[in-house]
């Protein structure tokens, strides 16, 4: 569940005028680890606003891939996979969302 900004400054400032961790959550109703995790992030960057969620890539990284592909254009999914450290369906499933990319296929036995 998230806490309006507001919500947040006004249980840290409560607690910060000297009242204990148990009688500000029993006020404003939350938790004692996330006032605490509240103060902490206060004290150390002086924000209690959401944080922004980062998302990278886990294996594929796309710029690397087209650079591949375009270096070595009659590579195999499976060779691919190898380089990358992953499995044919992701590669297969990475370059789909590449769209440009020729992709193959073939399934061999």
């Amino acid at each position: 569940m998230r806490y309006d900004v507001t919500y947040r400054k006004r249980a840290v400032s409560y607690r910060l005028e000297g009242h204990t961790i148990e009688a500000t959550s029993k006020v404003f109703k939350i938790g004692t680890t996330t006032l605490k995790n509240w103060v902490k992030r206060y004290h150390e960057t002086g924000n209690l606003e959401d944080k922004t969620p980062t998302r990278g890539y886990k294996k594929i990284d796309p710029e690397k891939l087209k650079s591949y592909v375009a270096d070595h254009p009659d590579a195999y999914q499976r060779e691919m996979a190898e380089e990358f450290g992953c499995t044919e369906t992701a590669i297969r499933k990475a370059l789909k969302k590449l769209g440009s990319v020729n992709i193959r296929w073939f399934v061999i036995n």
